[in-house]
């Protein structure tokens, strides 16, 4: 196994020493019954370790970024999946950022123990995908209440999440100076939302990733469940996707080091021709090559990282870390199905899961092109293409 020892030892330890409890095996059977892991995500819970973002003095434990994303890394690298869980450690950002402090003293002492699962972003439409300015789902004040009608589409853990922070239209489009003005981001309570107003329809998926459709016809909501400032919604989000696109990039570094483990371990073992497989330069040196990748993928992560714990604008290093990352686990997910042969593709081996799992990042929560594009506008300085 490849484990570097570094400042996060005790963190990586400690996780390891909980994900141990449950091997390759629950997280096979979870995946065949399309369940969710609810033992294992309760067990994470119970330990503290979805509170990692959260202020201590709201009852979580005030970890860095560095800190939080080496508990995703650690789930992933272990053979789980952070998927299941990773909303419940970013999404309360934007409670943690822009909830006022009534908000931050009902709810997140409650998210912070488990007692209050808030793993739900509702962003993405069917028209407008990644042009979230574009979203047309809407809010509208109405005898001291909020009425929100509308759609959404691809809105993760619906089912495992009492809250849900939800992104709407409060000024129409063509009423506004800046595309991303006149968005509000509302916090949603599920239990008394479904059936009243909101209808969820699961999406199927080629990974089991729980993630639904949602129908908003006349849902009325309080007031006071506005987060952050009328009209300031999108940056509202935004405190939250910088940190959603570091953490994946560390459960997408997980991923890669589980790949290059068992590919490096079978190719030892395998013997073919009277010789192991892995001395064969056609079978290390890809796997050489998806570590050196990998390595230096981490080492964007870090710096995203270290920007995001020194409050800094950290856009264009989430971003280009999710890419690496993303990019550097889907080659290592490549190379361990390859090194494996027919044996790759049977499910006892695990590899067919994880290779459906990573490869999700090329695509959610932003597209590899997203990212091209971010980086050729904001970076380089190039003419915005859309």
């Amino acid at each position: 196994m490849i484990h570097q020892p570094d400042q996060y030892q005790e963190i990586r330890d400690a996780v390891r020493a909980l994900c141990a409890q449950y091997p390759d095996e629950y997280f096979r059977k979870v995946d065949e019954a399309r369940a969710y892991p609810e033992a294992f995500v309760d067990a994470l819970t119970q330990a503290g370790w979805m509170a990692a973002l959260i202020p201590q003095e709201y009852g979580g434990s005030g970890l860095t970024m560095a800190e939080a994303s080496v508990i995703m890394e650690e789930i992933n690298r272990s053979g789980g999946n952070s998927g299941a869980c990773h909303g419940q450690m970013y999404v309360m950002n934007a409670i943690v950022r822009s909830g006022s402090e009534a908000q931050k003293q009902k709810y997140l002492p409650k998210i912070a123990s488990g007692e209050l699962r808030i793993q739900s972003m509702g962003v993405t439409e069917p028209t407008t995908g990644s042009d979230t300015t574009k979203l047309k789902t809407s809010a509208v004040r109405k005898d001291g209440r909020w009425v929100i009608n509308g759609q959404k589409v691809w809105i993760s853990r619906i089912q495992h999440s009492d809250l849900m922070i939800l992104l709407a239209r409060t000024t129409p489009a063509d009423q506004v100076k800046k595309r991303s003005d006149g968005l509000s981001c509302f916090l949603i309570d599920l239990h008394q939302a479904i059936g009243n107003g909101l209808t969820v329809r699961p999406i199927l998926n080629m990974v089991n990733h729980e993630t639904n459709e949602l129908f908003f016809d006349n849902l009325e909501i309080p007031e006071d469940a506005l987060l952050g400032e009328e009209g300031k919604g999108f940056k509202t989000l935004l405190d939250g996707l910088n940190a959603e696109r570091t953490l994946i990039a560390a459960e997408c570094i997980g991923d890669g080091y589980w790949f290059i483990d068992r590919a490096s371990k079978y190719a030892k073992e395998r013997v073919v021709f009277n010789r192991p497989i892995g001395q064969n330069q056609g079978v290390q040196f890809p796997i050489a090559d998806a570590f050196i990748e990998l390595e230096a993928a981490n080492l964007m992560r870090w710096k995203a990282c270290e920007k995001i714990d020194a409050h800094q604008n950290a856009g264009a290093e989430a971003n280009m870390a999710k890419y690496l990352a993303a990019k550097a686990s889907w080659e290592a997910a490549n190379v361990c199905l390859q090194t494996h042969g027919g044996f790759g593709f049977a499910c006892e081996y695990d590899i067919e899961r994880k290779f459906r799992e990573t490869r999700l990042y090329q695509v959610a929560p932003i597209s590899t092109n997203m990212i091209y594009s971010y980086v050729a506008e904001h970076i380089l300085g190039l003419p915005r293409s859309f």
